[in-house]
């Protein structure tokens, strides 16, 4: 009979214990490479996008919303083309691409970036951008308004950046979060998204 109030003390500890590992035995702090996707939405670092939960769950942001209008939208794709296209803008950015630029950004956001390009030139400087690794992707937002289609990417890169100036050359190795937003206007035979918006987002 003593062996009873030990063991209930035993089982009580273990459950304690099981507690403070739940909270305490994972790490602290926003890790970019391993913190959760929002909505469960990201593409993953060998380039295949996965769906962490089911569709219903992203309805709130706009993808039931979406579907309805254009039953061909897929995630995966999506986000795909999302990557390859920031990576395409960012280099595009950087050597002043202008005609490049035209067909991605809209002219808020192109206007935005000319200005900084002609400092640049009127500086005599150059730049060339390297992505050091694949680019993260994950889907912040997804909305619908009228017969526009916005989403909302959040970006996490790394990237080298070779600069030359009157000064001489320079390299910095960088690590960038962005949260940027493309929209698409669904009536529109052409299924390209147009990004509209950029904003920092927290690494």
């Amino acid at each position: 009979m003593k062996l009873l109030p030990i063991l209930i003390l035993a089982i009580l500890a273990a459950a304690v214990l099981y507690q403070l590992y739940s909270v305490l035995g994972r790490r602290v702090g926003r890790q970019p490479e391993d913190s959760p996707a929002p909505a469960g939405l990201t593409a993953t670092a060998d380039g295949d996008p996965r769906l962490a939960e089911a569709d219903a769950r992203l309805a709130p942001m706009g993808l039931a919303a979406l579907r309805a209008r254009d039953p061909s939208f897929d995630v995966s794709r999506f986000l795909e083309g999302a990557r390859s296209a920031y990576e395409t803008i960012v280099r595009a950015y950087a050597s002043a691409d202008r005609v490049a630029l035209q067909r991605l950004v809209a002219p808020n956001v192109l206007a935005s970036f000319e200005t900084a390009m002609a400092q640049r030139e009127a500086e005599g400087r150059t730049q060339a951008i390297e992505f050091t690794s694949t680019t993260r992707a994950d889907l912040d937002n997804l909305d619908v308004a009228g017969d526009v289609a916005k989403a909302r990417v959040r970006f996490l890169a790394e990237l080298r950046s070779r600069s030359k100036g009157p000064e001489g050359e320079a390299v910095d190795d960088q690590r960038t979060a962005e949260l940027w937003t493309f929209e698409r206007r669904l009536t529109s035979k052409d299924p390209n998204w147009t990004l509209t918006r950029v904003d920092a987002a927290e690494a």
